[in-house]
């Protein structure tokens, strides 16, 4: 099922929706389309475009700020893909204070890494061995990492999202 991005009324980005839901928005004139896709849905009746990215007709108010989850998708959009320690290809994530010398499994603790500073800091910490930190970690803070959940962002939203350089989009 292809999904479609929701913009609030003044275009920041709400959610990500079934392509259904969104045409429901349209009809409904809750919302406009922004960037259509290249399929269209027909009816008896009637032949729509899909929607790709559609913006809310009124301003939506958000209760609070939900935190991302914390995955290994939204860690390599929070670090570009850039291993934290050399600024290499990141091929695994790893827990800046090691799970076993007490560490937590949270965002300002986890980096994107290669397999080589992976290797070489293992268990230990980073002043043991003289390793430094390019960025300190820190939970993303933008509404943008919610997106990441989606299994599949498309080229379109691209304009739309304010997504760290280096962040790769699968279409």
């Amino acid at each position: 099922m292809t999904q479609a991005l929701v913009l609030n009324a003044t275009y920041e980005p709400l959610c990500v929706v079934p392509t259904r839901r969104a045409l429901m928005l349209l009809l409904d004139h809750k919302a406009e389309m922004l960037q259509p896709s290249e399929r269209y849905v027909r009816s008896e009746n009637l032949c729509l475009e899909e929607p790709s990215v559609v913006r809310m007709r009124y301003y939506i108010r958000v209760p609070y700020h939900a935190r991302a989850a914390l995955n290994r998708r939204a860690v390599f959009a929070r670090d570009g893909h850039k291993c934290q320690y050399c600024g290499a290809e990141a091929e695994s994530i790893d827990h800046v204070i090691p799970k076993s010398r007490g560490g937590r499994h949270s965002w300002d603790n986890v980096v994107a890494a290669c397999r080589a500073c992976n290797f070489h800091k293992r268990d230990r910490l980073l002043e043991e061995i003289g390793m430094r930190l390019r960025h300190p970690p820190a939970p993303p803070r933008q509404r943008t990492f919610l997106l990441l959940a989606s299994e599949r962002m498309q080229r379109e939203w691209e304009a739309y999202l304010c997504l760290p350089s280096g962040s790769a989009l699968t279409a």
